[in-house]
């Protein structure tokens, strides 16, 4: 019942959601609303001990110009590369809200479904990305400008980069034939855990503390592969570091 009120009060929002705009703009939305609070902490911490202990990397500190480089490359990759796309999605598949809510236990289902299979594909293109020298210095490269991650570095790619993972995610509901409402949680979710992967804080509430028997690495799995490059290449969960030797915590 909870969820179909939720799904109701959204699908009274149809007008807005059907337009080309929605997308880019929900994704938008969404992502910058998640990386503020991390940006407040990024300019408190060379100032405040109590916000910097939480830093996994102390010792490095974010500047304006640091948050405006990152920043201004995802709100260009956001208009020249990902709306256009949305666009053309939007005349070729127009999305259809249906009027029944999706079950709690199928929602939470499928979200998990959806992650684990992008934690795969992320963990494969990552790997390749590093492994074929070409790959790296042609795409990859440019999202390991800092080695020290901060929130807004979380979308600092190129287009392939953007594109590539962004097709990941946008295709794996539909490969798995999810409700409308489980994509967009699934979206939010996936946002979620990939700008706290790069946010470079470590908190007692972090979700990898969450996560019980290490299964999920967070912040710390993702700033270490940022800081040597060869360690860590999954997004999220550690299982496919561990099967191929290249899970590493220090």
């Amino acid at each position: 019942m909870a969820l179909q009120s939720v799904w109701d009060f959204i699908r009274a929002q149809e007008a807005y959601m059907r337009s080309p705009f929605f997308p880019v703009l929900f994704s938008l939305t969404v992502y910058l609303s998640f990386c503020l609070p991390f940006v407040v902490l990024d300019l408190l911490s060379s100032r405040v001990e109590l916000v910097r202990k939480y830093r996994i990397q102390q010792k490095s500190h974010v500047t304006w110009s640091m948050l405006w480089n990152c920043l201004a490359q995802s709100l260009y990759n956001h208009v020249v590369y990902i709306f256009p796309l949305t666009v053309l999605h939007w005349y070729w598949r127009p999305v259809s809200y249906p009027a029944q809510a999706p079950g709690l236990f199928q929602l939470v289902w499928d979200i998990a479904a959806c992650l684990l299979l992008f934690d795969f594909q992320y963990f494969i293109w990552h790997l390749l990305h590093h492994k074929v020298p070409w790959l790296y210095q042609t795409f990859h490269k440019v999202h390991h400008k800092y080695t020290s991650t901060f929130a807004l570095t979380t979308e600092y790619s190129g287009a392939w980069e953007t594109l590539s993972l962004g097709f990941f995610a946008a295709v794996n509901p539909m490969l798995l034939g999810c409700h409308p409402m489980t994509e967009m949680l699934f979206f939010i979710v996936n946002i979620w855990l990939s700008v706290e992967d790069h946010s470079g804080y470590d908190f007692p509430w972090s979700t990898h503390r969450l996560v019980p028997f290490g299964l999920f690495g967070g912040a710390p799995h993702h700033d270490l592969h940022h800081l040597k490059f060869k360690t860590n290449y999954a997004p999220y969960f550690t299982h496919w570091d561990r099967l191929f030797g290249t899970l590493h915590s220090e």
